[in-house]
Formats: structure tokens, sequence, C-alpha cells
């Protein structure tokens, strides 16, 4: 009925199974001993059928000619993956896929029928991929998005109050409204609309944190009431320059009392305050490294929860988004990668000289 497990007494619940999700040669996690090998029945997995995914997802989002326009899908993402060049912050997965079919989903629910499908899936695809491709590689993809859509013409972007706004904003932060920079006011708008885990990777000072206080600003300033553009309430916090213990909570070792991290607490927050009018922002500005980020997984993927040691699961609102702001993501695991839409930025294309 009872065992003790590392000092601690345990009821054995005969429903409760365990489970080890295991990556071959994956770096920065260890194989399982043959031991504990023995004890688990190995079940193995395969690389599903994305285009037939791909053709399902765009079906359910009302697509008449999803098949086509889900293998195109698939062919952007495996053309991509053979001929951009190989950077770390790249991801042409599953994931990468489930974020062009979700944009390819909010386009047909925002411009309907007033376009083609392969239009409005053109349009989404770019918006989703652009940000985080560097200069060298842009032309690369519209090239293959040009071959995959012939003879499509890009309608215009529905942006134009949003530039007006941002061209207002900047001025009031000291900034230039530079259109390398309300590019990328765009683009990681386009962004948060997809994802809920982001990064905006990039070699300071190429302006990644005035960019994101300057989408903050005009969103503000766009606020409708409606559940679109609403203000923005920002938890801002350095990952590293605390314990793992000060950011995520930890036990007394003596009196086994719980105290709360500072994300923890930003999240609970954040998690509480859904319902008033506002979006929440969970922002770690510093290095990314493989101890820290790995307990975020569960919240950057599907589950959306944020488990603590102390058995507490906070659940993140529908308005919630964590948004990292390291140099490089060098450390990080191609887990972690392939969970976060990226905004890459690149300081010799936001006009610095004066």
């Amino acid at each position: 009925e009872k065992f003790v497990f590392e000092e601690t007494e345990i009821r054995l619940v005969p429903t409760c199974a365990v489970n080890i999700t295991m990556n071959p040669g994956y770096a920065g996690r260890s194989e399982l001993p043959d031991n504990l090998k023995a004890l688990f029945r190995p079940c193995a997995m395969m690389v599903p059928n994305y285009a037939l995914i791909a053709e399902i997802r765009l079906y359910s989002f009302g697509y008449s000619d999803a098949k086509v326009i889900g293998t195109k899908a698939t062919m952007a993402l495996k053309l991509s993956s053979e001929q951009l060049s190989p950077q770390r912050h790249y991801d042409f997965g599953m994931r990468g896929l489930n974020a062009l079919l979700v944009a390819g989903g909010n386009g047909k629910r925002s411009m309907g029928d007033k376009y083609p499908e392969d239009v409005i899936a053109l349009r989404s695809f770019m918006d989703v991929n652009l940000p985080k491709f560097t200069s060298a590689d842009l032309p690369l993809f519209q090239g293959i998005m040009g071959d995959l859509f012939p003879g499509v013409e890009l309608p215009p972007s529905n942006t134009g109050d949003m530039m007006k706004i941002i061209g207002e904003v900047c001025p009031e932060k000291g900034l230039q409204p530079a259109p390398p920079f309300c590019g990328k006011v765009i683009q990681l708008w386009e962004t948060v609309m997809v994802r809920h885990g982001l990064m905006t990777v990039g070699i300071p000072p190429c302006g990644k944190t005035n960019v994101k206080n300057v989408l903050a600003e005009t969103l503000a300033r766009l606020a409708d009431g409606g559940d679109t553009f609403m203000p923005v309430t920002q938890y801002v916090m350095n990952p590293k320059s605390i314990t793992q213990g000060q950011l995520y909570g930890e036990s007394d070792l003596n009196t086994q009392e719980w105290t709360d991290g500072v994300l923890a607490i930003a999240v609970r927050e954040a998690s509480k305050a859904y319902g008033d009018g506002k979006r929440q922002w969970v922002v770690l500005d510093g290095p990314v490294d493989a101890i820290w980020i790995e307990n975020m997984n569960t919240v950057l993927d599907d589950n959306k929860k944020l488990c603590l040691n102390s058995g507490e699961i906070i659940a993140m609102s529908p308005n919630m988004r964590t948004i990292m702001e390291p140099q490089d993501v060098a450390e990080a695991s191609p887990a972690t990668i392939s969970r976060n839409g990226m905004v890459y930025f690149e300081p010799h294309l936001m006009g610095m000289d004066p």
C-alpha cells in the first residue's frame, strides 16, 4: 500500500502509471540505465505524415482546397530546411508546421472569401516565417514560396492603422520610426498572434526591448475593448541574475517550507489577471541556458502550464505570452527552439547610422 521513496512515504495508486519519453542521441540527456530499461515496456514512435496532418487541420479551418495547400505547406518547410543556411534558431519540424497552419486558419477567419485560398495561405505563411530568417535567407525563402505559389499576388497587409500609431509612439520614446524597426514591431505582433512562447534573438544593440515596448504602447493606443488589441501588463525579470531556486521557488531543506520564486509569482499574477482586459507578458530578459529553460518546456508547449516542485500547477490564460530576449540560442536544446516563435534581429538592419 505504501513505500518509502527518498525518505518520503508515498501511497501506491494502481491507476497511476510512469511514462518516459526518450530522444535517442539527444544533447543534454543521459541514456536510461539497463536495469531501469528492463522495467519499462518500449514503444517505438515513427515520423508522422505531415501532409495528411496539414490537410486535416486546414479542412477544420474551413479551407476547401486543403489537400493542395497542406502539401505546399509541408514542402515549404522541407525545402527551407534543405536550402537555407543552418541557423541554431531555425526549426522546420512539426511545431513549425503547426504555427503555419494556425496562421492560415487566422487568415481564413479574418479575410474569409475576400481573396482566393492560396492567396490567404501565402500571406499567412509569409507572416509566420519571415520574422525568423536572416537577411541572407529572406530572398531564398521568397524564391521557394514563389515556386510553390506561382503567379500568386500577395494582398496588401492590413497593418495601416498600426503603422500610423507606431510612427507616433517612436518619437515619444526617443526613437526614429525607421522602416526596418517598424517592420520588426509588426513581425513581433504577428508572432504574438500565433505563438504563446516567443524569443526575440539578436546581438545587442539591435532594439529587442524597444521593439517590444513600442508594440505594447501601440496595442494600448489601439485598444478598442475587443480581444485583439489590448493594453499590456509586463512582468520583466532576468533569469540568470538569480539562482534556479529564486526563479521557480524552492523548499527549505530543514523545514520543508516552500518559498515561491520570482517567475512563479509573475505567472500566477498574470494568470489571475485574466479578464481584466489586458494582455499579460512574462518577459525573461537574459541569456538562455539549458538549465533553467528546460523547466519552461511545459509552459511553452501545448500544455501551457507551469509545474512547480511544490506540486502546484499554474495554467496560462489565453492572453498570456512568455517573451524571452536572449542574445543567441547556442545553449538552448532543439526542444526549446521548436517550442518558441522566433523573431530575429540584426543590428545592421535597424538603421543605427544617423
